[in-house]
């Protein structure tokens, strides 16, 4: 049994997951290590002003995605396998569409941006922190595609490195902005949403520098793009993003400036970080669901999968488990009614693990976006109905209900359209 344990910890993928699990984290504590410092230079207004900016610069950089992830995750591990031309046409291609596509979108917002902000925003920042916001949109959607690029070589260890590297120099960058007196919300924004992604393209630049040519040089060829399939799945992760962010909306509507919105608000930060863990494990195991083409192969990797996801399970029980003590050593009594809500909502988080591995079946494997599709049109469905009705009734109680019952109809979903699949490919390998 521990003999099968410690092969298990040596093989190449529990490595790369130990290594991207770790690397993820330490990005988490640079972001805290950010707002430990920031919040101490900067006046609450001004760290205000730079948490729209940033948000609304992290959010306009998820949804310029355009699906492309999934498109790269799914078609580019076997063209690395076959074709060195192939795949760089491949890169090439998905770089090209969406950079012309981000461009439209970030043109209309740069033109529209002081009056949004005047209108929606409200921010009454200077017009340059505005423009600086919109160009940092640009540079957020090349890192995470040229990061997602290196996921897909299996290249975990450097892609953590290079963002360790960026996260130092953007401290060191910070630190000196603060010490001549010139940190304004502009000049924060410019360090994050710039100066790293550069030192991140620096690094990656120097270690591919023989490669860059053969980049220029190749073609750009429209089937690579996959519309159809990066156009569902674009849609579909809209409807989860907006689902994930239904129940903070509706308790905020319901009990505004309600001390129940910031033991929630806490609570759903412990239960999102303990994701990351999540996040890590899929990243590596994407790439080899596009492999698959057998029943046999399908059942291996679907095993090691769950197997991989023990771990995250495992924090999910301890929350629940974990007692009100050890709350109030970390948050003090003021937030002790949090201990409550992150217990109960670690529940659905659990039920949500199961539906990880079918998840990667059906985008990767068999190349069908349009479950994921209709499995996120009823989770929205679902958490809005169940919240509008429950929240009135059982206030941040009624929030965990709906995601329990979502989560669970999704999984199952997912998990009847994963088996009607399965049981349609060649058992083994002719």
């Amino acid at each position: 049994m521990i003999k099968r344990i410690i092969d298990f910890i040596k093989k190449p993928t529990s490595k790369d997951i130990l290594v991207n699990t770790i690397g993820n984290y330490i990005n988490v504590v640079f972001i805290a290590f950010f707002a430990f410092l920031l919040v101490r230079i900067i006046s609450p207004s001004q760290y205000g002003v730079l948490s729209v900016l940033l948000g609304i610069a992290y959010v306009l950089a998820n949804v310029l995605d355009f699906g492309t992830t999934a498109t790269i995750y799914s078609y580019l591990p076997p063209l690395i396998e076959k074709s060195k031309k192939d795949t760089y046409i491949f890169i090439k291609t998905i770089f090209f569409y969406q950079t012309m596509f981000s461009l439209v979108v970030i043109s209309i917002l740069f033109i529209t941006f002081p009056y949004l902000d005047k209108v929606f925003f409200k921010t009454n920042a200077p017009k340059w922190e505005l423009y600086v916001t919109t160009i940092s949109v640009l540079f957020f959607v090349w890192s995470n595609f040229f990061l997602n690029i290196l996921y897909v070589s299996k290249k975990f260890l450097k892609a953590n490195i290079y963002s360790l590297i960026a996260n130092v120099v953007k401290t060191v960058v910070i630190i000196g902005f603060a010490l001549a007196g010139r940190l304004y919300v502009g000049t924060v924004i410019f360090v994050f949403g710039i100066v790293g992604p550069i030192i991140f393209f620096i690094l990656i630049m120097y270690e591919k520098r023989e490669r860059l040519s053969l980049f220029i040089k190749s073609k750009i060829d429209r089937k690579h793009f996959r519309l159809k399939y990066t156009l569902t799945y674009f849609i579909a992760t809209q409807f989860f993003n907006l689902a994930s962010r239904m129940d903070l909306f509706l308790l905020s509507f319901y009990f505004s400036g309600s001390e129940q919105i910031g033991h929630y608000g806490l609570a759903q930060k412990i239960i999102l970080t303990v994701t990351m863990a999540i996040v890590s494990i899929t990243q590596v195991l994407s790439p080899q669901f596009s492999h698959l083409k057998t029943q046999e192969e399908v059942m291996h990797k679907v095993k090691t999968g769950f197997y991989y996801l023990i771990m995250p399970a495992g924090i999910f029980i301890l929350l629940f488990l974990t007692p009100d003590i050890i709350f109030k050593l970390f948050f003090t009594d003021k937030f002790i009614k949090t201990a409550a809500i992150t217990r109960a909502l670690s529940i659905p988080y659990l039920i949500s693990i199961l539906g990880s591995i079918p998840y990667l079946f059906i985008l990767y494997t068999i190349k069908k976006p349009v479950y994921i599709l209709w499995t996120n049109i009823v989770f929205l469905a679902v958490v809005s109905t169940g919240s509008f009705l429950l929240i009135p009734r059982y206030g941040v109680m009624g929030p965990i209900y709906v995601l329990t019952l979502g989560f669970i109809v999704g999984t199952a979903i997912t998990s009847v359209a994963s088996i009607y699949e399965y049981k349609k490919m060649p058992v083994t390998a002719t």
